[in-house]
């Protein structure tokens, strides 16, 4: 994959304010999580503040959705994380005793140049032309994914 990696955005809607007793286990098992990440083979980069997480960072202008952004070297790196870890799956499968259901895509997932470290606005357009448009390859999702380079691919092949 060379020239590629793959950008990756999440979000979610606490169903209560950070600091409430129902949200203690969540806050507790963040730093631990995120550390397994930032180990994880493969991982590339994390979106963090000096506190060490994204918390405080602003997403689709709602202060109750908690963003996190990481960049991974492959596809394939970030689904034995996400779907492999012990730790990170603990703490996702309670998931819903933390956050709200949300109907719309809250992840989402596109190749990037190496070496580039995406914005919030960067992906906040994915997530967005994702919910618009479904999985394409320009904004794409876990099960269905495309190759690094697809993107510009059918941008080149577009007529002007």
């Amino acid at each position: 994959m060379g020239g590629y990696h793959l950008a990756e955005l999440n979000i979610a809607r606490f169903r209560a304010p950070m600091d409430a007793p129902e949200l203690a286990d969540f806050v507790a098992a963040l730093q631990p999580v995120n550390a397994l990440a930032d180990a994880a083979d493969g991982f590339v980069w994390r979106l963090q503040t000096e506190e060490g997480n994204a918390t405080s960072i602003p997403v689709l202008g709602d202060d109750r959705l908690i963003v996190n952004m990481s960049v991974w070297e492959s596809l394939e790196a970030l689904r034995e994380y996400v779907y492999r870890d012990p730790g990170h799956l603990e703490i996702m499968r309670r998931r819903r005793e933390f956050f709200e259901h949300m109907r719309e895509a809250y992840m989402v997932l596109w190749w990037v140049p190496a070496g580039h470290r995406p914005t919030v606005a960067e992906a906040e357009e994915r997530l967005l032309h994702l919910r618009a448009h479904g999985a394409t390859p320009y904004a794409f999702t876990l099960r269905t994914s495309f190759p690094p380079g697809a993107a510009e691919a059918v941008e080149v092949s577009r007529p002007a």
